[in-house]
């Protein structure tokens, strides 16, 4: 006869900057190894798994994300529940909500429309205390045609010059919802420079380091190296270039998740 199990979706927020991305990896401090640390001893040794919706980089951020939690014993207070899992986390790391969702469910099939953004400035050095949130590029960019640039990404095109170590195998062809390079509203510090920027990226799906390639190459075109057309032609089907521009991790940050 087979235990009982219970599903529960689980929204979390983490600062990136001092782990080596969401999936577990020997002898290195990741997100997931930090939860399931935490559960195993709120749980006190009682057997759980946990299954995120996508892995995210190291140093990369995340505003919102999820995971699902499969316990045999079911959360009878969740409330008090989030309230324990938040006070056991290290403090770079909190938990947002927690809902129960059945069998049927799926975190990998069921989710998602992913927004990423990408935060950075430009011009000269900024306060050290935006490393973990912000990129900084030290010399001149043409704000207003990488803002045109951005919107060149959006619809379905072929993305693998825009993927990390890209094969003859794998499948680039991917949609991008919308693509908009904007002011800065979403996240403010009193030691922010005083102009800031976002890249924010919506889609189902993105291939390795898509993002930061992306955000890369309108550094270049930002700085008079590439041009528009350029950025076409690489998105042709025939397009066999290579792009070398992969934009730091840290102003990278997964805004949120959707679900179906």
């Amino acid at each position: 006869m087979f235990e009982k199990r219970y599903y529960y979706l689980i929204r979390i927020q983490y600062l990136g900057y001092r782990f080596h991305g969401w999936q577990k990896q020997p002898k290195l401090k990741t997100v997931h190894l930090m939860i399931d640390r935490t559960f195993n001893f709120i749980l006190d040794g009682k057997p759980f798994k946990t299954l995120g919706s996508g892995r995210t980089d190291a140093m990369v951020s995340a505003n919102e994300t999820a995971f699902e939690l499969f316990v045999y014993e079911k959360i009878e207070d969740e409330t008090a529940f989030l309230e324990l899992f938040n006070y056991n986390l290290p403090q770079d790391l909190r938990a947002l909500e927690i809902e129960e969702v059945d069998a049927n469910f799926n975190i990998i099939q069921n989710s998602k429309l992913k927004e990423y953004v990408y935060l950075f400035t430009f011009g000269k050095k900024c306060h050290p205390f935006c490393a973990p949130f912000m990129t900084t590029i030290l010399y001149d960019l043409d704000i207003d045609i990488m803002k045109q640039g951005a919107q060149l990404f959006e619809g379905t095109h072929n993305f693998k010059p825009y993927c990390f170590r890209a094969t003859d195998n794998g499948l680039y062809e991917r949609t991008i919802d919308s693509c908009e390079l904007v002011e800065n509203t979403l996240f403010t510090a009193s030691f922010f420079p005083e102009n800031t920027y976002n890249l924010i990226v919506k889609g189902k799906g993105f291939a390795r380091n898509q993002i930061r390639l992306m955000m890369g190459t309108l550094i270049k075109l930002g700085r008079g190296e590439v041009s528009l057309n350029y950025i076409e032609n690489s998105l042709k089907p025939e397009s066999n270039e290579v792009m070398d521009y992969v934009a730091p991790a840290s102003g990278l940050i997964l805004n949120s998740v959707e679900f179906e």
